[in-house]
């Protein structure tokens, strides 16, 4: 059986543990076995959130180990350096550029790194590099799409992700999720599997602000 190791990660207000929890019940759905472990900070908004999501082992445990995860999916660049320690020789590393600058760096105190260090950094790990930019995602009139569900899009264009779960599959779970909202979320979902995702490959400009996140 197929199996695939995933951190996830960003900052609070972002829809993180959204993205884990449509994983999950799309894996229950499908009759694959899954684990889901969620660590936040205190801060409920700009806080660093992580999910550890295991599919398809049966009786392993919730923790990913270093140099674990086949694939590291971060919304926020500079907590995508936090996952670059558990990045798989090989594995993927989905990287969409949202800038949620912390007070240190809006007081002019800290540096804020940029796109460059943090890909070299990513790319030093041996994992390959997708860099997903915020204006890449569709408009629906004129609001943008939401932002963690164009991610979980993307994250089942990857093979290892295609191999598990069906698309129509994570429709029906996001359809469940959002009724009054489902076809936003659809929209977002669908523009996010349709984008190219290749090592290294940078697609559109990185804005800074906040995202809308799954609507409903």
């Amino acid at each position: 059986m197929t199996t695939c190791d995933l951190l996830l990660i960003g900052v609070g207000g972002q829809g993180v543990l959204t993205i884990g929890d449509l994983l999950l019940r799309a894996a229950f759905a499908a009759d694959l076995p899954a684990s889901f472990c969620p660590t936040k900070g205190m801060a409920q908004r700009g806080g660093f959130v992580k999910v550890e999501l295991r599919i398809g082992a049966d009786g392993v445990g919730p923790r990913i180990g270093e140099g674990g995860a086949d694939i590291v999916a971060a919304m926020e660049r500079s907590e995508a350096l936090k996952g670059i320690p558990f990045a798989k020789p090989d594995g993927n590393f989905l990287l969409y550029d949202q800038v949620w600058q912390p007070t240190g760096v809006q007081l002019g105190v800290d540096a804020y790194p940029s796109l460059k260090d943090v890909s070299d950094a990513i790319e030093a790990s041996g994992a390959h590099l997708t860099v997903l930019r915020p204006s890449e995602r569709p408009a629906i009139g004129g609001t943008e799409v939401s932002a963690n569900v164009f991610l979980l899009g993307a994250l089942l264009a990857l093979p290892v992700m295609s191999t598990l779960f069906a698309a129509k599959d994570v429709e029906r779970v996001i359809e469940a999720r959002w009724p009054k909202h489902a076809e936003a979320n659809l929209e977002a979902f669908r523009a996010g599997l349709s984008v190219r995702l290749a090592s290294g490959e940078s697609l559109g400009s990185s804005p800074d602000g906040e995202l809308p996140l799954g609507r409903g």
